[in-house]
């Protein structure tokens, strides 16, 4: 199985709401390992970069004015199939629709504020993971 390293982002209603070291523990419990770690204003043409494939979209405004709104978690996950194993723990992008047992299922109820994003496939990751992480990881 490869190993990986994608994004996890806690958005500002999850780290306002104090689920940081929650979040941080599932994903360490999983057994994949934090490669990355900080709490960070995100600056508005980062969030437009990031989210830059829905630009054209209606709430695409709407998704990067609340990724700003507030401090953020930019987390970089390292581990076996870390993509999909984190898709998999965050659950349904629709917190209603989130199976219980999931980050959202468990605490989030609105698809505005569903706490988290984690990226869709290892391309994705590594695009955000140099936006978020410059720097790079460990």
């Amino acid at each position: 199985m490869p190993i990986e390293t994608t994004l996890v982002l806690i958005k500002p209603g999850g780290v306002q709401r104090n689920l940081i070291g929650t979040i941080a523990q599932r994903i360490e419990q999983r057994g994949l390992t934090l490669s990355g770690l900080k709490l960070i204003k995100a600056e508005r043409a980062t969030a437009e970069e990031h989210y830059a494939e829905h630009r054209e979209r209606p709430f695409f405004g709407s998704v990067v004015d609340y990724l700003t709104s507030g401090p953020i978690v930019a987390m970089a996950v390292t581990g076996e199939n870390a993509t999909k194993a984190i898709r998999t723990m965050m659950g349904a992008t629709n917190p209603v629709d989130a199976a219980p047992g999931t980050i959202r299922g468990d605490f989030a109820l609105s698809i505005e504020d569903n706490l988290t994003h984690s990226s869709s496939d290892p391309e994705a990751a590594a695009r955000e993971l140099s936006l978020w992480f410059p720097e790079g990881t460990l």
